[in-house]
């Protein structure tokens, strides 16, 4: 026979597992609900305006795209030389990027192009998901003050790994410009595919959050300036006074 104090821990811990699905689920309702009363085309539409962070989160949903793609923007406040470091920082994305339990350079091909790994969190009761991922960097040059990350899942660069899900889609164009003195314009949009078995309403979810969490999360790396690691730079970075 069980004791009482054990039945009654039990008890609790259905009650708030119970919670914690009827929870996720109440989130996919109000997701799957404002999907139907705001139908996503090809273009892009705005999902989220936080004014108070700066950040503008958009969607649309392409022909042949299992789920939505995404954009966000937003003016960071600090220098481009900050902010290219802490994107170059790989080994450090799982401090601030979304749902990330690990990342890793895996091998450097030139100054400008890496293979990174990268362990994601999923929703409850999903498996967990891994992606490999190709990154390019296309410098700025003397005549133009714009810097892009170019990231692409390649998904057959490393063996399935036991109980994690290969993400065959994690694509997106990163694009920062500096504006004026200590402020840049990044825009960025992409595409993600979770591979496997994975409901539409978590993914929508994660496609609405997932943007503008990562914004926040950089954000807050710059003006805490937590970026310990400071790594060196291999190709030029220009602030917005080199262009004037």
């Amino acid at each position: 026979m069980l004791k009482k104090s054990t039945m009654l821990k039990r008890s609790l811990f259905v009650v708030m597992l119970i919670s914690c699905i009827a929870g996720n689920y109440s989130y996919a309702e109000d997701d799957d609900l404002e999907h139907l009363q705001v139908k996503l085309t090809n273009q892009w539409q705005l999902i989220k305006n936080d004014k108070r962070h700066n950040i503008k989160t958009y969607a649309k949903q392409e022909d042949g795209h299992r789920f939505r793609s995404f954009k966000v923007e937003s003016t960071l406040n600090s220098s481009m030389k900050n902010i290219v470091q802490l994107l170059a920082d790989f080994d450090n994305y799982k401090k601030w990027y979304w749902e990330t339990k690990e990342s890793k350079l895996l091998k450097t091909i030139s100054p400008t192009e890496h293979y990174i790994y990268m362990v994601h969190n999923s929703p409850y009761g999903l498996p967990d998901r891994d992606a490999a991922i190709r990154i390019k960097v296309i410098p700025q040059t003397p005549e133009k003050a714009q810097l892009a990350f170019l990231i692409e899942a390649v998904p057959e660069y490393l063996p399935i790994k036991k109980d994690l899900v290969r993400i065959p889609a994690e694509d997106m164009l990163i694009t920062l410009k500096p504006i004026s003195a200590n402020n840049v314009q990044l825009i960025a949009e992409g595409y993600v595919d979770p591979g496997g078995n994975f409901p539409n309403w978590a993914n929508n979810l994660i496609q609405r959050t997932a943007p503008y969490t990562i914004l926040v999360g950089l954000k807050r790396m710059l003006a805490n300036n937590q970026n310990n690691a400071k790594i060196d730079i291999p190709f030029p970075v220009y602030e917005i006074n080199y262009y004037q």
